[in-house]
């Protein structure tokens, strides 16, 4: 599950003024250089697809509307774009010509008024404060085009953005064409722009072909507007925001930015992380101050925990709640559906799923709990196991408040532990078992008293007599 908030459909996103603002998504790029089968844009970072982070930005900043720009057979994306933000519009650029084609490829779907924003599908560490600054900065400046800057430890291969005396951007200039000053001195393009929707189409269509790769360069618009005395300003920003993905390299590099931007984050709220760089956090998880995490915890999607509580080593939480004050693992898997309520305990190797445990309840060892709800104070035994699958259908088992379950226990769904009662070790549950009640439900223990040397003679005595057998059962053994 990763649906956006509702953050309105409408709104000025620079917050200043009263411009509506449209997304365009540039997500046309096939990504090639990943060498994957799935599409450059649909590649996850944080549990959550790329464009995905892209189209949440637009959902946070209150964009009136979304376009995306997509090649034909792109079937997949689509649907990504469709499962998360229906309604967004799709323009489809039919031949790979360049970003300022891709542009023109969806003018007939953008609005004329406003601005529009222009993003990329494959750059997902943009933050909503930054392109606030940038379309500030464009109403401010009634410019033609804002541009938002960076300067990457690396930058080769970005352009330069060339700013005249007064500050205001008058070009931007591809990498293999700047001169070592400005290689120098000036910041580098991320692509990211704030356009004046009333001179967009005007200025999209003046953009020259460029021979080399035969492709129409959006870099471009800078120049045209410039030379149609339109102002266009630079807004410069952290250089991880600008950080596009192109190879699986940078998708591991965009993944280790984005987690230890967030750990931070969480640092400085209140969480405690013995050692934040061994933490994954999912792009929607929540973790409220107070919360202890131990090193190697890998929280997926969909998981909420609470203050007090603290995770030890080697956890996999997805799709969980954690309340208050309770303790998981070290060691513990907790999959979709779990919630754990305050004070309770799930220790090593314990595994859940779609698992209701209430205040206080404790499976400390060796334990799976699927389909289940355990009440409140219940004690789970080592190695006890909720048997809720019959390879057609599940079955939920229920155990009641202040219940004992004994180590090494069956329960075979749909079964019912009634509260307070007492389960005996190694018990086959297949029927309900009432309150108070005390059951043992397990083969009876037979006992011959002094016969194990005879057993240990009988044996001995067997196998002596068949050494072909064991000889053969070797040499069949080895073959393979």
């Amino acid at each position: 599950m990763d649906d956006f908030p509702d953050h309105g459909a409408e709104g000025g996103a620079d917050g200043d003024s009263d411009d509506a603002v449209a997304a365009l998504v540039l997500a046309a790029g096939q990504g090639t250089r990943m060498r994957s089968p799935l599409a450059k844009v649909l590649h996850p970072l944080a549990g959550r697809s790329l464009i995905g982070h892209v189209l949440a930005l637009a959902v946070e900043l209150r964009c009136a509307e979304a376009v995306v720009v997509l090649a034909p057979g792109m079937d997949t994306v689509r649907a990504e774009v469709d499962r998360l933000r229906p309604g967004t519009g799709v323009a489809l650029q039919e031949r790979p010509l360049g970003t300022g084609d891709a542009v023109a490829a969806a003018l007939d779907r953008l609005p004329v008024e406003g601005t529009v924003l222009v993003l990329f599908g494959d750059t997902p560490l943009l933050t909503a404060a930054t392109v606030r600054r940038l379309l500030r900065a464009r109403h401010d400046a009634g410019a033609a085009v804002a541009v938002l800057g960076m300067r990457p430890p690396n930058p080769a291969g970005y352009g330069r953005l060339r700013t005249a005396e007064a500050g205001d951007l008058v070009d931007i200039v591809e990498d293999r064409h700047a001169d070592a000053d400005l290689k120098r001195d000036a910041a580098c393009n991320s692509g990211v722009m704030a356009i004046d929707a009333a001179r967009l189409g005007e200025l999209v269509r003046a953009i020259p072909l460029q021979p080399e790769k035969g492709e129409y360069y959006l870099t471009d618009i800078v120049r045209s507007a410039v030379r149609r005395g339109w102002r266009c300003v630079a807004v410069e920003a952290p250089w991880i925001e600008g950080h596009g993905v192109n190879s699986q390299a940078q998708l591991a590099e965009a993944e280790a930015l984005w987690q230890a931007r967030r750990r931070a984050a969480l640092l400085e709220e209140g969480v405690t992380m013995v050692a934040p760089e061994t933490v994954w956090l999912a792009v929607d998880c929540r973790i409220a101050p107070g919360v202890h995490i131990a090193p190697h915890v890998v929280f997926g999607p969909g998981v909420e925990i609470e203050a007090g509580a603290v995770i030890h080593s080697f956890c996999h939480i997805e799709g969980a709640r954690v309340a208050a004050e309770a303790v998981v693992g070290p060691f513990a898997r907790l999959r979709p559906g779990t919630r754990v309520g305050r004070k309770a305990r799930l220790g090593n190797f314990v595994e859940t799923k779609n698992a209701a445990l209430d205040d206080g309840a404790k499976a400390n060892h060796l334990t799976y709990l699927g389909d289940c709800t355990i009440g409140a104070g219940a004690n789970i035994g080592a190695g006890t196991i909720t048997c809720n699958y019959d390879g057609f259908a599940k079955y939920r088992t229920s155990i009641g408040e202040g219940a004992f379950v004994g180590s090494n226990t069956a329960l075979v769904a749909p079964v019912a532990v009634g509260a307070g009662a007492i389960v005996g070790a190694g018990s086959v549950l297949t029927r309900d078992v009432p309150p108070q009640a005390v059951t043992v439900a397990r083969a009876e223990t037979k006992t011959r008293e002094e016969a194990a040397a005879g057993l240990r003679a009988r044996l001995q005595a067997r196998s002596r007599a068949r050494p072909e057998t064991r000889s053969d059962s070797r040499r069949e053994a080895g073959k393979g």
